[in-house]
């Protein structure tokens, strides 16, 4: 079995609840699930399957606590590890909804990790994210938008839980 750690970002709590309901979903102990604030980037050397996720705040940045774990986590040699990638965000902000999972993304192409966990967007409507490639089918990782769609938060936890389990077996 695969040992898992979950890694999040989050200043108003959404984000630290999604990565609660996703750890319990997938059976992973409270300890190992970090706050990024708090963690050495180097916590993840002992996980196989690495769950990350921010919010997305301001003009479509990460979450600042993610700024110097990031910084850390690029330079680790990701090779051999399965990278997962869940964000929040507003749909409203129809230019940058969930800019931070594909700014996670952007920053880890090059870690030698493999990305799993892409999921679709069906039922959100924005003009464009960083967490959909162009010409993509789906996004990067799961996208939530608990303020405008609060009634499928769960279904697409679920979803989104279903394909890494899927991925790591």
């Amino acid at each position: 079995m695969a040992k898992i750690g979950i890694f999040y970002g989050s200043t108003t709590g959404t984000t630290k609840d999604i990565a609660g309901r996703i750890a319990t979903k997938l059976g992973v102990e409270s300890s190992s699930v970090y706050d990024v604030a708090d963690t050495a980037p180097s916590a993840v050397a002992s996980y196989d399957v690495l769950l990350l996720g921010t919010s997305t705040w301001g003009a479509g940045e990460i979450q600042d606590d993610w700024e110097d774990f990031m910084a850390g986590l690029e330079v680790l040699d990701l090779s051999g590890k399965k990278v997962g990638l869940f964000g929040c965000g507003d749909e409203s902000m129809s230019d940058t909804f969930c800019n931070g999972v594909g700014i996670l993304y952007d920053r880890l192409k090059g870690s030698g990790a493999q990305f799993i966990g892409g999921y679709g967007t069906v039922g959100y409507e924005f003009e464009e994210s960083l967490a959909v490639p162009v010409d993509a089918v789906e996004a990067v990782g799961l996208l939530i938008d608990g303020t405008n769609h609060s009634d499928t938060v769960d279904e697409r936890i679920d979803g989104w839980v279903a394909e890494i389990k899927k991925e790591i077996d």
